[in-house]
């Protein structure tokens, strides 16, 4: 199981939402660049970075903090927030992120989602938030009512290859992740690599991830926490 740590950006800053709600925020550092270095220096290869300001504007505000650190760090990064178009996937491959995470564009525009999966396969990953059991998009505000097959299949036909599934209810709670859901999600389509993310707390909760064969897990407050160190993330990640 590879285990990603996250950056989530807010005006510039590295912070981390309670519930994703806006108002409930919590600075953790107000320098992206060395959050980022720390974890390339701890031997991490892969960050998850989101752009909150992107998730509600649908703008790239914090673009330049993800250039600095892909111009200059030997990481990969994953990114999400802001991205509603297939222009806006290849903007962001084109200038140096590894990978793109889409929420919204696939709810709300699903053919320029579909070119996008088309065209780079192993370059895009659904950002499939649920909220209550339903679909979220749109900065986590709004819900759609469609069923997780109808919503999956037509997308692993056209390429879909990754999912990365946020347990909102769990999301910087610190209650331990959903494993539940996960089974479920992995029983129900096996042929995708499933990233987890929301509700990690301590190293066992990342043991009992790795027991039903999570393929990733993003950590984001449990580090920033203190409750679990980059020592302890490194030790089990894979």
């Amino acid at each position: 199981m590879t285990i990603i740590p996250a950056i989530d950006l807010l005006d510039g800053q590295v912070v981390r939402l309670y519930k994703g709600d806006y108002e409930k925020k919590k600075i953790y550092n107000n320098d992206p660049f060395s959050q980022a270095k720390s974890f390339a220096d701890a031997g991490f290869k892969r960050i998850h970075v989101v752009d909150l300001n992107g998730a509600r504007s649908g703008n790239f505000d914090n673009l330049p903090h993800l250039l600095d650190i892909t111009k200059t760090l030997d990481v990969e990064i994953q990114t999400g927030g802001g991205i509603r178009t297939f222009e806006d996937v290849k903007k962001l491959l084109e200038d140096g992120i590894t990978k793109v995470i889409c929420s919204s564009m696939a709810v709300r525009n699903p053919d320029e989602w579909t070119r996008a999966l088309l065209t780079y396969p192993d370059r895009c990953i659904l950002g499939m938030d649920l909220k209550d059991g339903k679909m979220a998009y749109g900065g986590w505000e709004k819900t759609t009512d469609q069923t997780l097959d109808s919503f999956l299949t037509p997308m692993i036909e056209s390429g879909l290859k990754e999912v990365l599934c946020t347990d909102i209810s769990k999301d910087g709670t610190l209650q331990g992740p959903n494993l539940d859901l996960y089974k479920e999600l992995k029983n129900r389509f096996p042929d995708l690599q499933w990233i987890a993310s929301g509700g990690v707390s301590s190293v066992k909760d990342l043991k009992n991830l790795q027991q039903i064969e999570m393929d990733a897990v993003v950590v984001g407050k449990a580090y920033y926490e203190g409750k679990i160190s980059l020592k302890e993330l490194h030790s089990l990640n894979n």
